[in-house]
């Protein structure tokens, strides 16, 4: 076997730096066992606090989570206000710890839509958290694809319109800066547990080119060692990112 030359992509096993995770199936957890569903939305959190702590011994720099879509409104009232209650204890009782172990917590999505109290607590553990470089927690609430897309363009057609952009200057990356994400690098590894194999809008335009693993495990059971796995898994996929490896 000849070596790949400079041009090809390597073989070379790449570590998983960012994960993203859609957290699914914690009403099915607690409906399963006869409990309310918001005991499975409080079981999530718990359970995010443990593969926060795991990420930096699997090499991930980088944790992207799905907490509540733009869908997610749909919902029962009680359920809707029981999840936001459950994202306000979260940073209230997180803040110090994630200060403390270098975890810089961000948020991703529409804000104007959550309880003014909420997103001040958002913008506070923000600023707190920024100089964390264990670790680089987001938080995706409220958010959608398609609507983090739409007001992209929306932003990028002002820029034209007001002069600040040329039409020809309009690129993937250009573009991309005006994401919720500009700031963050692309998924490697897109996890979604519960047994669906839907992507459910999530980070579309950022995991164009990620891998994706479906699990059975509901949210709540998910372990750092079963995260651990996946992530040994994702180290031995070959990734040509449409180049070509020859043998």
């Amino acid at each position: 076997m000849r070596r790949a030359d400079s041009t090809e992509p390597s073989r070379t096993p790449r570590p998983a730096e960012h994960v993203a995770i859609i957290m699914d199936g914690n009403g099915r957890w607690a409906t399963s066992r006869g409990w309310p569903r918001l005991v499975g939305h409080r079981r999530g959190a718990e359970r995010v606090r443990e593969i926060v702590r795991a990420c930096p011994d699997l090499g991930i720099r980088w944790l992207t989570v799905y907490a509540f879509s733009t869908e997610n409104w749909k919902r029962s009232t009680e359920e809707v206000l029981g999840l936001m209650a459950i994202f306000a204890r979260y940073i209230e009782r997180e803040a110090d710890r994630l200060a403390v172990e270098g975890v810089r917590l961000r948020f991703i999505g529409d804000r104007s839509r959550l309880d003014p109290k909420l997103q001040a607590m958002m913008a506070g553990i923000e600023a707190r958290t920024a100089p964390g470089t264990r670790l680089n927690l987001t938080v995706a609430i409220n958010y959608g694809g398609r609507d983090e897309i739409a007001r992209a363009a929306r932003s990028v057609a002002r820029a034209v319109a007001e002069g600040r952009l040329a039409p020809e200057a309009v690129t993937e990356a250009s573009f991309a800066a005006h994401l919720d994400t500009a700031d963050l690098p692309d998924p490697d590894l897109v996890i979604r547990t519960s047994g669906e194999t839907r992507t459910s809008n999530f980070l579309p335009w950022q995991a164009a080119y990620a891998e994706y693993e479906f699990t059975q495990t509901l949210w709540p059971d998910f372990t750092a060692a079963e995260l651990g796995a996946i992530v040994a898994r994702f180290g031995n996929r070959e990734r040509r990112f449409g180049g070509v490896v020859r043998a």
